[in-house]
């Protein structure tokens, strides 16, 4: 019985440092640009979106769907690199272990 309190205490500060990164990622950003950087998208580690800069010179009123296609290709990539914070982050507590759909 002594090994299961030793694993239950394990599994406690296992959770508290999971949560403690969790937090963490609250405040982490990452910033993703497109069209050489005429468009810029910034996300949280939550996965929001939390800006979208657009340069003056890339709004063409004859061309919108460049427009789109250069926020959609800066916005896919900054939850791209949300995906690989998080997993960078979270992944250190899940190594070893096959928890599909965990994070």
């Amino acid at each position: 019985m002594k090994n299961m309190g030793n694993m239950m205490k394990q599994m406690q500060k296992l959770q508290k440092q999971m949560a403690k990164a969790q937090e963490e990622l609250k405040e982490k950003t990452v910033e993703a640009t497109a069209g050489g950087g005429m468009v810029k998208v910034i996300a949280s580690g939550e996965k929001k979106i939390l800006e979208v800069i657009i340069s003056e010179e890339v709004v063409d009123p004859d061309d919108i769907e460049m427009l789109q296609d250069l926020i959609l290709a800066a916005t896919n990539e900054a939850l791209n690199k949300v995906d690989d914070l998080i997993n960078q982050d979270m992944g250190k507590f899940t190594k070893g272990m096959n928890m599909p759909g965990l994070f």
